[in-house]
């Protein structure tokens, strides 16, 4: 839904995109492109989240000597930024493909555009794998990392608002005297930690859907000025708030899951390191 609602058209609001997928392509509309998302989500998790506190322990070290001492503010930022920065390079290529089979066979009506030879509204990739070799090929490395730029002004600022509000929260739902938070605590924390990352994060990310989207069928924007300037020309200020409420709302069970995931497996391995070394 996201994707369609900032990149695609006729599309009114939410409920209106909802039901034009399942008129048009039934429930399996929903599920177009989640099978390369899926497999990569692991590593993509994994590096995001071991970059994040390997930079913080590291900073902790250089400032105090002690890389198990709780980091300040400013080193949160900093690890926070990493992160989004290192991100980008296994986000941008997962991204393109998802957004490029999601888009794939939307109707583009556009005046004085040169069109591609392919007929709107009829698919151009069989699979994921299919898409990725075919941009590789006719667009080389910059086609895989289209949008590049529009994700890194999306993800770097993103992670700062994804990483401070957790730790905020997490603070200040546990109990003085805890040495780490509850289950619940983190569940919560890492919620509104994810509603309000991927809500602020809305304008960028319309811009990089809309970038990633573009060379299917047409090549309408020659970089992320260019994307941000023919969106407001064309439809306003608005457009750059184009799926927010489904950003805020898919990101706070997705971010829940995956801090509880997180500092579980953390507490789990440092458990274990514990009983193997008394």
């Amino acid at each position: 839904l996201q994707t369609r609602l900032q990149a695609g058209q006729g599309y009114g609001n939410t409920l209106n995109c909802v039901l034009t997928v399942y008129r048009n392509e039934s429930v399996a509309g929903f599920f177009k492109g989640m099978s390369f998302p899926l497999a990569s989500i692991a590593v993509y998790s994994s590096v995001v989240f071991g970059v994040f506190s390997n930079t913080q322990r590291l900073l902790s070290q250089l400032r105090h000597g002690d890389p198990a001492r709780a980091p300040v503010l400013a080193d949160v930022a900093l690890a926070s930024m990493v992160a989004g920065f290192i991100s980008v390079g296994i986000g941008t290529p997962v991204d393109l493909v998802k957004i490029r089979l999601q888009m794939q066979t939307q109707p583009y009506i556009e005046a004085n555009i040169k069109a591609k030879p392919t007929v709107p509204g009829f698919p151009v990739y069989r699979g994921p794998i299919h898409c990725f070799r075919t941009v590789l090929q006719k667009e080389g490395i910059a086609g895989i990392y289209r949008g590049v730029g529009a994700m890194l002004l999306r993800d770097v600022p993103g992670y700062c608002l994804y990483f401070i509000p957790y730790t905020f929260f997490c603070g200040w739902t546990t109990s003085d005297g805890c040495v780490s938070p509850s289950p619940s605590s983190i569940w919560l924390a890492g919620g509104l930690a994810g509603a309000i990352s991927w809500g602020t994060a809305t304008p960028m990310d319309v811009v990089k859907s809309r970038l990633q989207a573009d060379g299917v069928y047409l090549n309408k924007y020659k970089g992320t000025l260019d994307c941000i300037l023919q969106s407001y020309q064309n439809e306003g200020l608005k457009v750059f708030f184009r799926g927010t409420t489904v950003n805020a709302v898919r990101g706070f069970p997705m971010s829940s899951a995956m801090f509880l995931g997180y500092e579980l497996s953390l507490k789990a391995m440092k458990r274990d390191q514990t009983e193997t070394n008394p």
